[in-house]
């Protein structure tokens, strides 16, 4: 299976000021098209050049798990976003978050703690454990929750170039901005269809 780099649900400058077109041109049409191109180069004649990303994401290593997990986590965490976001989770999400983090409030911060706090690059996550609960997590590099069986909700990138170019150095600068842009919409269909 060749991988494309997907059509963005929204233009390169819809979620300004949060978020540049020239992050969005770097990140997404330099960083995350060059993951696919790798991915599509590394599986090309070998078991896995017929799997989902997905299926590669859970079982590959290596270069290969670098790149597809790459590739994965950055369109998971661009078609979470939107220009005009649903700021707060609702319904069964909303009453999930509050049983396992007490509230909203008390989640966010854990959230932003997760990402703000680790060190060097990665992936700040909300998912869902094997036991149906809500946990945030940090992963260095390409950690994605999927090796570790749980069902990805949420993620904020914090790489540097997610935020470098528009934050500098200032990453919970970023990851308090990053909230404006969260469609908890989007969030919502991910956890029901966990149900």
């Amino acid at each position: 299976m060749k991988f494309e780099l997907p059509a963005l649900p929204y233009a390169l400058n819809a979620l300004e000021p949060t978020m540049s077109a020239r992050t969005l041109e770097f990140h997404w049409g330099k960083h995350e098209a060059a993951y696919i191109n790798n991915l599509n180069a590394l599986i090309e004649g070998t078991p896995l050049e017929n799997d989902t990303l997905e299926e590669i994401v859970r079982k590959a290593d290596g270069a290969i798990f670098n790149n597809a997990a790459q590739a994965w986590n950055h369109i998971f965490f661009f078609f979470q976003l939107a220009p005009n976001a649903q700021h707060e989770p609702g319904g069964l999400l909303r009453a999930a978050i509050d049983r396992d983090f007490g509230s909203f409030e008390a989640f966010r911060e854990a959230f932003s703690k997760a990402g703000a706090t680790l060190f060097g690059s990665g992936w700040a996550w909300l998912s869902v454990d094997a036991d149906g609960r809500l946990a945030v997590t940090q992963g260095p590099n390409a950690q994605n929750p999927m090796r570790n069986g749980a069902i990805p909700l949420l993620t904020a990138d914090v790489w540097e170039h997610a935020y470098y170019l528009d934050y500098q150095n200032r990453r919970p600068d970023y990851l308090a901005a990053f909230w404006n842009l969260v469609d908890w919409k989007v969030i919502e269909k991910r956890y029901e269809d966990t149900l």
